[in-house]
């Protein structure tokens, strides 16, 4: 599944430190605006020890763990939605991500410029908001008069709906809210608004980068963060971009490992983060297992057995049997397929079954 997070903030907060640090992937990192002008895409694996441990009680020849992508994208200015700064083009960028990773700057530096002069995280995230609910509220605004002519001369009951569930999205975005607090059923969403992609539908988490010494406990700035979204259907995550830049750089296990114990950390910051964007996107892992391969595959969560099945092939899907499932703790107690069979600890599960984290299904299947 290629669900990406795009990482969005304004320049110089520290978007492509962490993008490096996520992908191993060398983004330009320079202290001006618009060092990154086309969107530099990173396949992020999922950091998971449940795989290594089944691939290793059944021997498997490859490992193939589960991803996201992450999307670094130009830092964002002021008048973004009506063009300034390549604006189009990055909220473009934005609009083709399922979830955004926002990075306000939380650290003083007087080496590292700001683009407004001073460190203010409320501004920074409110700069950020107001040019994307400005870009939503021209997208509703569009739609809404296309409809609403339909909606009264044609007396289309459909038309009607949609134009109610628009307006209520209009209301807020005047208001300066984001879309996304705008409580709307999830089916008639996906049935009538699927195509509008507003910007501040997506779901986000808020990064705040800090220096080493806050890493651990936050600071002033990340206190006003948490204070400020705490309204908000959003995360925050606390995470210094320049000590995980340190950290990449580390060749070995070991060393990584030293380093987080000498400046009092149980795990990297970038591993919170990946697994922070999978459950942001809300995603879940099931797994295959065999001598061949041991692999993750990613699913949604509330997906049902046949849905799951068809992430490996349509036509398993298709032609969907049943689906066979052993739980990650049982197959690990047990120590292998066999056993689990021979205790009778398989499940055989059919089409309305529900894929649970963890489970290692086998899926039988006609086409």
């Amino acid at each position: 599944m290629a669900l990406q997070c795009g990482i969005v903030g304004l320049p110089n907060v520290g978007k492509s430190t962490l993008f490096n640090c996520l992908s191993n992937a060398k983004a330009q990192a320079a202290n001006f605006p618009f060092c990154t002008i086309e969107p530099n895409v990173g396949v992020i694996t999922v950091p998971d020890e449940r795989i290594s441990k089944l691939a290793e009680m059944a021997n498997s020849e490859k490992v193939i763990p589960t991803t996201i992508e992450i999307v670094d994208i130009a830092g964002l200015v002021k008048g973004a939605s009506k063009g300034e700064g390549l604006g189009n083009k990055f909220l473009g960028n934005i609009r083709e991500t399922d979830a955004i990773l926002h990075v306000l700057r939380c650290f003083d530096d007087e080496n590292v410029t700001h683009v407004d002069g001073s460190i203010n995280p409320i501004r920074d995230k409110e700069i950020i908001d107001i040019e994307l609910q400005l870009k939503d509220l021209e997208t509703v605004e569009a739609r809404l008069s296309k409809l609403k002519t339909l909606a009264k001369t044609g007396n289309d009951k459909k038309a009607q709906k949609i134009v109610g569930f628009l307006e209520q999205y209009r209301e807020a975005l005047l208001q300066g809210k984001s879309a996304r607090t705008v409580v709307i059923e999830d089916l008639a969403k996906k049935d009538f608004l699927f195509d509008l992609h507003l910007l501040t539908d997506k779901p986000i988490l808020y990064v705040c980068n800090v220096d080493e010494g806050s890493v651990k406990e936050g600071n002033k700035y990340t206190e006003q963060v948490i204070e400020a979204v705490k309204n908000e259907n959003a995360e925050v995550l606390i995470i210094g971009a320049a000590i995980e830049s340190d950290i990449a750089e580390l060749e070995s296990y070991e060393e990584r490992q030293m380093f987080l114990e000498d400046i009092g950390l149980e795990q990297a910051g970038v591993a919170k983060l990946i697994n922070s964007a999978y459950k942001l996107l809300q995603l879940q892992t099931y797994f295959t297992v065999g001598p061949k391969e041991t692999r993750a595959w990613t699913f949604t969560n509330g997906m049902k057995a046949p849905q799951c099945a068809g992430i490996i092939h349509t036509d398993f899907e298709k032609g969907f049997i049943r689906a066979e499932v052993i739980k990650y703790d049982v197959f690990t107690e047990l120590g292998s397929e066999s056993a689990c069979r021979d205790a009778g600890k398989i499940g055989v599960e059919g089409k309305e079954y529900v894929a649970q984290d963890g489970d290692i299904m086998h899926f039988r299947f006609n086409v």
